[in-house]
C-alpha cells in the first residue's frame, strides 16, 4: 500500500513544477489524466493545473481510479510502523543510465523490455525516464561510448541498475520472445532467488531478480 502523505507531498511538487514550468511533467500528465491527452507541451503548461488534478495524477500512477479511492484505501488497511529519520522518508530510488544514442536507447527499453517512455527532454532529446510497474530508468546521453574495452575486461559483471520482480520466469520469457540480449540467462542463485541480466545497446547491465521456485 503506498503511502498517502508521501503520495501528498508528490502531488504538490508536481502542482509546483507545473507552476514553475517544468515542461517534463507536461507529458506525466497527459499520461495519466485522459482530459489533457492530445494536447501540446505548451498547452498543458498553460492548463490551469489545480492541486486536485496532481492528487488525481498521483492516484492513477499508483493505480487507482480517483484521489478518494487512493485515501478510502488507505483507511481499510493497517499501516506497518517503520523507523525513519526525522521527517525524512525515501520513497523510491530512479538509476540514471548514460547511453549513447537516444532514440535507440529507448526504442530498445520499450520495444524489447515492454517499458513505456514517460518523457524525453530536450531537442534532441539528452534526458528521458522510461518506466514499467514500480521500476523507473533515467536515461540520460553521453558523448561517445559508454563503456570503454578496459573497464569492462577488468568488470565484465558490472551493474547498471537492479530491478525486483515477484517472478522472474515470465519476464524471462516474454524478452527472449522479443529477442534481449542477456548477459546471463535466467538461474537460480545459491542464496535461493532466480535471476537473469540484459544488455542494452550501450552495454549496460540490468538485473531482474524473483522469487526462487
Amino acid at each position: 500500500m503506498p503511502d498517502v502523505e508521501a503520495i501528498r507531498k508528490q502531488a504538490k511538487r508536481y502542482l509546483r513544477w507545473h507552476r514553475d514550468g517544468y515542461y517534463p511533467v507536461a507529458v506525466q500528465i497527459r499520461m495519466y489524466l485522459h482530459r489533457y491527452r492530445g494536447l501540446s507541451d505548451e498547452a498543458v503548461m498553460a492548463a490551469d493545473f489545480k492541486l486536485a488534478d496532481a492528487q488525481e495524477l498521483m492516484a492513477r500512477r499508483s493505480g487507482f481510479d480517483s484521489w478518494s479511492a487512493l485515501i478510502q484505501g488507505a483507511d481499510a488497511m493497517s499501516k506497518p510502523t517503520q523507523p525513519t529519520d526525522g521527517d525524512v522518508e525515501i520513497v523510491a530510488a530512479e538509476p540514471q543510465l548514460f547511453v549513447s544514442d537516444m532514440e535507440t536507447a529507448c526504442a530498445f527499453y520499450v520495444s524489447k523490455l515492454g517499458f513505456v517512455l514517460v518523457f524525453s527532454y530536450g531537442e534532441p532529446p539528452f534526458y528521458a525516464q522510461v518506466a514499467r510497474g514500480g521500476a523507473r530508468l533515467n536515461l540520460r546521453r553521453v558523448d561517445g561510448p559508454v563503456y570503454d574495452a578496459e573497464t569492462r575486461g577488468n568488470e565484465p559483471d558490472l551493474l547498471s541498475a537492479s530491478v525486483r520482480v515477484n517472478d522472474a520466469k515470465p519476464l524471462f520469457l516474454e524478452y527472449q520472445q522479443a529477442g534481449a540480449d542477456f548477459h546471463q540467462t535466467l538461474r537460480t542463485e545459491p542464496w535461493g532467488a532466480r535471476t537473469f541480466i540484459v544488455r542494452d545497446p550501450d552495454g549496460n547491465l540490468i538485473a531482474f531478480a524473483g522469487r526462487g521456485t
